[in-house]
């Protein structure tokens, strides 16, 4: 090595940090998006349960279901929230995706443990949550030993299993978990197919100028977003009906709604994804970079925020805020309402709304940002 050659590399290298300082996108790939990612992980994957809403029956209304339940609530992961008056009440709140998990305490426990019986205790779960269901599961089981494990040293009973907890699930009865991987496969599958097409193909146009020749024609702005969207939203709806009809002929998904409700519900969630990644291009105007933002503004969103593997529940308040605003986690909820509980719309209009409005709101931002950036 020469000093010649040193000299060379030094300068070549002071010429690229220059080029790195000056681009603000690489800096915050290089430093922001570690952060993010962390704080991202670090908060939002998490198995634990706290303070998980339950409901709770007790027909025995004696001082040891009192005891069972207030094990539940001091456990930390159970909040006991509602007391319906019968299972059937309890039943329509599953079907509503309101209750994750429903505790009954049938009459005669007290008596059971009194004449050295087990006594029963039911315990629903919806099965088409797995994530949440498999921890809630474990927490109950947990409860139960505990209570069983301080009745005999208290000698209160003498047998080896005073208290059983029989789980039965609603909607995924063999617990299969490709019944509930499924539906978040197909929010993933279609949020990142949408934004990458809109994104990639409206970004190439204004790398090659073709943009700015349209803009300068008679045409409409917002003409040239809805001529934009239509087609690639044709494209989407044959992806949904693809992996809907594989879904159920492969991994024997079942459709136990109505098809042209999903259809409805996924042309809201595309038209949302499409605009999201028109935003993109029209932010980025670059391909490379509208590939990584496209990326890491779906798949991310997707996979640790919507409820499709971590439970939002355990996310902290501003992780529930976005997650709420990501139309992913109201399609999922969509998904998993139709095919495995058979929701309609009476039970399904709120994620509807907020798939909606969020469609509405960016694909407005890009039809103003269009007029903004071109002015």
């Amino acid at each position: 090595m020469t000093p010649h050659f040193l000299r060379r590399v030094a300068a070549l290298s002071r010429k690229e940090v220059l080029h790195i300082i000056r681009d603000v996108r690489v800096v915050y790939m290089a430093l922001g998006m570690p952060v993010l990612l962390l704080l991202l992980f670090g908060y939002a994957v998490s198995f634990d349960l706290d303070r998980l809403p339950i409901a709770l029956i007790d027909y025995d209304q004696t001082p040891a279901s009192r005891d069972y339940a207030a094990a539940l609530s001091s456990s930390g992961a159970f909040a006991i929230t509602e007391t319906p008056p019968d299972t059937s009440q309890m039943e329509a709140a599953f079907r509503r995706n309101a209750l994750k998990v429903g505790v009954v305490i049938p009459q005669g426990f007290e008596r059971s443990l009194a004449r050295g019986e087990t006594a029963e205790v039911q315990v629903l779960l919806d099965g088409a949550d797995g994530t949440t269901t498999s921890a809630a599961l474990g927490d109950i089981v947990g409860v139960t030993q505990a209570r069983t494990t301080a009745l005999l040293r208290d000698g209160a009973v003498a047998l080896s299993l005073p208290i059983d907890a029989r789980v039965l699930m609603l909607f995924n009865p063999a617990m299969k978990s490709v019944l509930f991987v499924v539906p978040g496969l197909i929010a993933l599958i279609l949020a990142i197919m949408a934004v990458m097409l809109t994104a990639l193909t409206v970004a190439r146009e204004w790398e090659r100028g073709s943009m700015e020749q349209l803009f300068s024609t008679p045409v409409r702005r917002a003409e040239v977003v809805l001529g934009k969207l239509l087609p690639y939203l044709g494209v989407g709806m044959l992806q949904v009906l693809i992996v809907t009809t594989l879904g159920a002929e492969l991994f024997d998904v079942p459709v136990r709604g109505s098809l042209v409700l999903l259809f409805a519900c996924a042309a809201l969630f595309l038209v949302g994804m499409l605009g999201q990644g028109l935003f993109i291009s029209v932010i980025t105007r670059n391909q490379q970079v509208a590939t990584q933002v496209g990326l890491i503004t779906s798949m991310l969103p997707v996979i640790l925020l919507s409820g499709f593997l971590f439970p939002v529940e355990n996310m902290p308040l501003v992780l529930r805020i976005i997650a709420a605003i990501l139309p992913a986690t109201h399609f999922i909820v969509v998904l998993r309402g139709i095919l495995l509980r058979g929701n309609g719309m009476d039970v399904l209009w709120p994620q509807m709304l907020a798939m909606a409005a969020f469609a509405v709101v960016i694909v407005g931002l890009s039809t103003l940002r269009f007029r903004r950036r071109l002015a």
